[in-house]
């Protein structure tokens, strides 16, 4: 890094040294110097701990006792997918059948990223299946959202998901008003109409006091972050920014079939650009081990290690 600096420096003296040399020579230095900077502004952002103000946590059956080094890239929020899925509730005194392993709740209150939790009410796995029943599914999630728990509950989210493809979802409106607020939903765009074609959209029928979690798509491969950023920026000024938040999506379709966790090198190019808004990781339990969470913020690893 020192290197590159004082490199800098040298090509910027030799430009100012050479302003009599002849056009070509210039041009060729300027490049030159260009993509030395290029070069440096990058290993800056390589040494810089990545950033994620969040954690989702997708409930099941298998993962019930989430844990992680989360923290480390600065998440302090819990986002909790749901709290009822596929007519189970994961928290006592819903008067729905209980899973057969119930999280510990109070530990989960405990851990420094989830200081705060938004809390995902009640939900199906399969999209269609919690389109056909997005009544029954409000319903169920205006009972459990007072479900007592020892968590710091700050807000809370309606998971089913949005797309401009679905010609019903203007009819959330009505559903939504009887949810606590803070209230969120999750929005993606597998149509790919754009950033200011879906805010346009969302603005037409979206109550104004519910906010968006956008997915990035970058997990399926359907953008890159430079374009969700541009989706960002449109959903703000639209709707304001206070209200958009963006989920980066910490996976990748393997060769294999199914999906593999992100490498940090991905990981890493969708947080920086999302710097300015509040970011959550999808998802923590599944995606990102203590080792990729390492690797995205050697810091702040390093300065926990050398305070233990």
């Amino acid at each position: 890094m020192l290197y590159a600096m004082q490199s800098r420096r040298s090509f910027r003296t030799l430009i100012r040294s050479s302003a009599k040399a002849p056009a070509a020579l210039r041009i060729m230095l300027l490049g030159l110097s260009c993509a030395l900077a290029a070069l440096t502004a990058s290993c800056a952002d390589m040494a810089r701990d990545s950033r994620a103000q969040g954690i989702v946590w997708q409930v099941d059956n298998a993962t019930t006792s989430p844990v992680g080094d989360w923290n480390l890239l600065g998440a302090h929020q819990l986002l909790i997918q749901w709290v009822v899925v596929d007519d189970t509730s994961f928290v006592p005194n819903t008067g729905l059948p209980m899973a057969a392993n119930l999280p510990d709740w109070a530990r989960i209150g405990r851990e420094p990223w989830a200081k705060d939790v938004v809390l995902g009410l009640a939900g199906y796995a399969d999209e269609n299946r919690a389109r056909a029943n997005v009544e029954k599914l409000a319903e169920e999630s205006a009972r459990v959202a007072h479900a007592p728990l020892p968590l710091h509950v700050i807000g809370y989210y309606f998971p089913v998901e949005v797309d401009p493809s679905w010609a019903d979802a203007p009819k959330l409106a009505a559903l939504l008003r009887p949810l606590p607020r803070p209230l969120w939903i999750s929005v993606y765009d597998r149509s790919n109409v754009g950033g200011k074609a879906l805010a346009e959209w969302l603005a037409s029928w979206l109550p104004s006091d519910v906010g968006v979690f956008f997915q990035d798509g970058c997990g399926v491969y359907a953008r890159g972050p430079a374009v969700t950023r541009d989706y960002l920026d449109a959903l703000s000024s639209k709707l304001g920014g206070d209200r958009v938040r963006v989920i980066a999506e910490a996976f990748r379709p393997s060769e294999h079939g199914g999906f593999r966790a992100a490498t940090a090198d991905e990981l890493r190019t969708q947080l920086a650009a999302y710097r300015g808004y509040f970011a959550y990781l999808f998802d923590g339990p599944h995606y990102v081990s203590n080792e990729l969470a390492r690797q995205l913020a050697p810091r702040a690893a390093r300065r926990r290690g050398a305070d233990q």
